[in-house]
């Protein structure tokens, strides 16, 4: 090799260690930069836990147990405040519901029943009851027309209740009871108390979620 090429390849190659030397220094100046201011906060995330189906006041999820109501409890049952005046308690066979009293805004009177039906997984059914007119009519054994409807039979009995609170009912009696649907699944319900008058009243199913509570009772 000549004494030319030899000088070549040594400048050469001391230029790329000059280079190399700079791109070093630059990186470690640049970490220090960079380490040097603190840590950007970031807020701490906690994930929120489902609601067990065996805590009070819930069922499935986030929603009101209607059996937790209490007498006095200001609540809203699809978009309408209504307050709980009373609650009877009812037995029959061996089934067990509850049905509670609701006076609206509006001032008119309503029947919330609410009972656990056997099944699996068993599941709650909550009905809201209109009262009809039933101009004397009683419950008869086979089919009858309620303002142009058809309905039959289903279930019938004597049913022991008490009761709590404002019902207009005695405190412990016995109640006579007669169900009927309709091909399209309406239901209507016979019931007297202490062999009276009887009452009548259409069922309308409420889904998980038509019930909350406004206020609780004091």
């Amino acid at each position: 090799m000549s004494m030319t090429s030899m000088v070549v390849l040594g400048l050469s190659i001391a230029t790329v260690l000059l280079l190399l030397g700079a791109f070093l220094a630059t990186m470690r100046q640049d970490r220090r930069g960079r380490t040097s201011a603190p840590p950007a906060q970031v807020a701490s995330f906690e994930t929120p836990l489902a609601a067990p189906v065996s805590v009070p006041a819930h069922v499935g999820t986030d929603y009101t147990d209607p059996r937790t109501l209490r007498i006095g409890d200001r609540i809203q049952v699809h978009g309408s405040r209504a307050r709980v005046l009373g609650a009877m308690y009812i037995s029959w066979q061996g089934h067990e519901w509850t049905e509670f009293f609701l006076r609206d805004s509006a001032r008119r009177y309503q029947w919330l029943s609410v009972e656990v039906l056997d099944g699996d997984p068993p599941h709650l059914e909550v009905q809201l009851w209109n009262d009809v007119p039933t101009q004397g009519m009683v419950p008869a054994k086979s089919m009858l027309i309620m303002e142009g409807v058809e309905f039959f039979p289903i279930e019938r009995g004597t049913a022991a209740f008490r009761t709590e609170g404002d019902t207009g009912y005695p405190e412990r009696g016995l109640l006579d009871f007669a169900d009927y649907r309709a091909a399209d699944g309406r239901l209507l319900s016979f019931e007297r108390i202490q062999g009276g008058s009887w009452t009548a009243g259409y069922a309308q199913p409420l889904p998980p979620g038509s019930i909350s509570i406004v206020r609780r009772a004091s």
